[in-house]
Formats: C-alpha cells, structure tokens, sequence
C-alpha cells in the first residue's frame, strides 16, 4: 500500500511540475538580485565570457575575472557610481554602497588542476567566497580525428571538461555550508547531439553536460535546495569561435548562427529565474527530443537534410589553410 501511494504523489509531482513549466511560460518569473555577489567567470577575455561578465557587472556583482575585461567592467562601475544620486532622488533604497563594487583580476589555467586550486586559494583570501560560479571557458581544436594531434585533443578535454570538476570542487563546499550559491555551465547544443568532425569537442561538452546533471541531482540529493544550477546549451553563436561553419544554405535564413548578445541575454534571464536549462533557440529542445527517440539513421537522414552531418568541414578547412599560411610565414 505504501508503494500505491508513493506513486500517487509521484505522479502528482510529476504533473505539477509541468504545470509549473507552463506557468512559467505565461508569467515571467522575478529575477533575483545579485547585487554584492561574488562571481566568477572562466573565459571572459572574450566572446560569452566577456558579455556574461558585463551583465553581472549591470546587475552590481562584484566580478572575479581576467583583467581583458576588467576595463569594461569598471567603466558599468563608474556609470553606477555617477547615476546614484539620480536613483536616491528618485526614492529607491540603495542596497549596496557603490563604492564596495570592485573587480579583481587573476590569470589563470582551467585546464591544469593545481593552477585553478591555487588560484582560487587566493580568491578566498582577497576577495571573498564565490557566490555565482560561471564555468564558461572553452576551447577547440578544428581538426578531423584522425589529424588531431594528440595533446590538442587532451587540452579540449581538460579545458571545457575537466576544468569543471576543479572549479566546482574548490568552490562548491562553502556553498554546501551556506547552502546558498548558483553553478552556471556553459556547454553546447553540440553537448545534446554531436556533428562529424569536431569529436573532441563534443566530447568535451557531453561531459560537461554530464557532469552539470549529475551534481544537480547530487545537490537535490543533499536537499540543498538553496544552491542552484543552470546548464546553457546555445546553438552556434556567432563568435568566431566556429567560422566557416555552415548548415544547407535554403535552411540558413531559418536558423541563423546567434548574436552572442542575445544568446548571453537569455543565458541571464535563464540565470536570475533559477532556470535549470536553457537551449537557445527553442527549436534545439525539439531537435534534442528528436535525437532521443529516432533510430539512428533516421537522425542521418536529418542531418543531411540539413546539411548538419558535415556543417563542421568548411570551418575545419579554414583553420587548416590558417595553419598553413601561418607556417608559410614564419618559415616552418
């Protein structure tokens, strides 16, 4: 009897919750604040890094990053700082003295496990526990398999991978303790289905992926329901990072490669409501689903509808020309 009605509240919970995800469809959650928080973000020399960093900056986080970026973020800083009058005029409580909002620089590798340590001995010290910890960091190789050298495909691996697992290992007892904090992955929808060509990388972000998931539970688990986790998982952004790249051209139009703007916009709405997972665009849930249930040369027909099976070769061909011009140059 104690099974019959453990599965009643099952799947009660189960319907609530979907009614729950539908609410939030049609009422937009209230973004939480961040206001004093100490976050740290990987990779924000550039790109995602870089936007993620000015946005938490926005909301008057104080920035754990590298000092690329530094300069921007005190810049958002001053323009606080000059508009705080205006904003006590107008009435509205002032929660966080302007003059506390610093960021602090430090260079460091994620993909060599004592620097991360060492580094985040020295955040603790200087400038606080972590808060919001942004694993945004990434890398890739652009080479097929078979011509990948060997030690490109272990830097893929510890740098958008395994770097995770340090990261979140030097940080995540403190928030255990307090339990309060937010964990933010930022994989790939090449995390949720792969491509050909790139199979270092997307291996690196099925960890990633895997990895994010299995510490979610493991913190459901330990009901410390007061640290949260959002897995980002956006569609080709338009970075740099994968140029060349290209998908049929008749399906262009309908799935453009994504302003890191507004892909970073969604990423911190996602963020600040507590979201567990964000894909961007919408479609790439369907595509998701669509892989899970398929047979598998069903999925190759797909792809190659889409032209999505070799989408990667172009901007694999590019970075090979690149290299070789480069060895051109200097006399290699």
């Amino acid at each position: 009897m104690n099974i019959l009605l453990e599965l009643f509240v099952v799947t009660f919970r189960v319907l609530w919750a979907f009614v729950l995800a539908a609410a939030k469809w049609l009422v937009r959650p209230k973004e939480k604040s961040v206001a004093g928080q100490v976050c740290l973000i990987t990779g924000a020399g550039s790109g995602l890094g870089r936007l993620f960093a000015l946005e938490f900056a926005r909301r008057r986080a104080l920035l754990v990053l590298n000092e690329e970026t530094a300069g921007m973020v005190r810049h958002i800083y001053r323009e606080i700082a000059e508009a705080a009058p205006r904003v006590a005029g107008d009435g509205e409580k002032d929660t966080l003295p302007h003059c506390s909002l610093q960021v602090y620089t430090y260079t460091c590798d994620v993909g060599k496990r004592e620097n991360v340590y060492t580094t985040a001995e020295r955040v603790r010290k200087e400038v606080g526990e972590v808060s919001v910890l942004v694993n945004n960091a990434g890398v890739v190789s652009g080479h097929h398999l078979l011509e990948c050298p060997d030690e490109l495909i272990e830097r893929t691996m510890m740098v958008n991978c395994h770097a995770h697992f340090w990261t979140t290992k030097a940080f995540l007892p403190k928030m255990l303790e307090m339990n309060h904090g937010h964990i933010v992955t930022v994989a790939s929808s090449l995390g949720l289905f792969s491509t050909a060509g790139v199979e270092d990388y997307c291996a690196s972000k099925f960890g990633a992926v895997g990895f994010h998931e299995s510490l979610s539970h493991e913190l459901k688990a330990a009901e410390k329901d007061g640290i949260k986790t959002t897995l980002v998982c956006p569609y080709l952004v338009d970075t740099g990072m994968f140029r060349g790249c290209r998908i049929r051209k008749e399906i262009e139009p309908f799935l453009p490669p994504l302003k890191p703007e507004y892909c970073v916009k969604q990423a911190m709405r996602a963020i600040l409501t507590d979201q567990p997972m964000i894909c961007t665009p919408r479609l790439m849930y369907m595509v998701t689903f669509m892989k899970s249930i398929l047979p598998f040369e069903a999925v190759v027909c797909m792809y190659r509808f889409l032209g999505a099976d070799k989408c990667m070769y172009p901007f694999i061909a590019q970075r090979k020309q690149a290299t070789n011009n480069n060895e051109a140059k200097n006399g290699i």
